[in-house]
């Protein structure tokens, strides 16, 4: 399992990482990260994507999905069968978007601890045992992100930043919720699924402020440029969605 975490998740972040200080003037980590993020951003773009896709298509066909729900209310079986045809006739995968989350984890796990560990030595210093033949060790190292924010410690501007990106985010990736019906009888599967909605437009960038301000200033800031990005790609999305609606 060591070799597995080293290869595919630990070894490579630490190697980005360093690599992005040795192009940043003044080896400033902060930008470095900044860059990191965009690098990692840029390998997953297929996942991102399709994760923007999924999300763009489930709000086009959440009437039809609606419809199926109270035609067959009482045929779960079929509800389920028919909910499937409809993701398979949209071209869509449901959990597209929770399989890039399951992703991101150990890559923030891996520039947490190459930050702050480096593998059994914190940054300034430099893990020469970890680096590739191409990555040269840097010349300067600086804590500093900007010369105002130690990267290692809190920065409640850089959490606050997190968790307001992750709002914005949720909240055009999200379909739009319509307001309860006082005249429909109680539903716990509709009730479910709205408390769930409302969890991640709300209670998702509370946690991500909270993990982002916890943990360092290195993590609050890979959580806000990778919000930036993904923000990015959801009006990319729309763009080109539009753009083929009217060819």
């Amino acid at each position: 399992m060591s070799s597995i975490w080293h290869t595919f998740f630990f070894d490579p972040v630490y190697n980005i990482l360093i690599g992005c200080i040795n192009l940043v003037p003044g080896g400033d980590v902060g930008v470095a990260i900044i860059l990191t993020t965009i690098v990692v951003k840029v390998v997953l773009l297929p996942f991102s994507l399709k994760a923007a896709r999924t999300q763009l298509a489930l709000r086009e066909i959440e009437p039809q999905l609606k419809d199926v729900k109270e035609r067959l209310k009482d045929k779960r079986e079929e509800q389920a069968r028919e909910m499937m045809d409809l993701y398979k006739k949209a071209g869509i995968n449901p959990f597209a978007s929770i399989l890039l989350l399951f992703i991101q984890i150990p890559i923030i796990i891996a520039l947490y601890l190459a930050v702050i560990s480096g593998g059994g030595i914190a940054l300034p210093q430099i893990n020469t045992a970890l680096l590739y033949a191409f990555i040269p060790a840097p010349e300067v190292v600086h804590m500093l992100f900007m010369g105002l924010i130690d990267i290692t410690t809190r920065s409640l501007p850089l959490a606050l930043l997190a968790g307001v990106t992750q709002y914005i985010h949720t909240n055009l990736s999200l379909p739009k919720q319509e307001p309860r019906d006082p005249n429909k009888t109680p539903d716990f599967k509709d009730d479910f699924a709205r408390s769930m909605q409302l969890q991640m437009r709300y209670v998702m960038p509370v946690i991500i402020f909270i993990v982002a301000y916890t943990i360092s200033a290195a993590v609050a800031l890979y959580f806000t440029i990778s919000n930036l990005t993904a923000i990015a790609q959801e009006y990319i999305v729309r763009r080109q969605k539009q753009k083929l609606i009217q060819e």
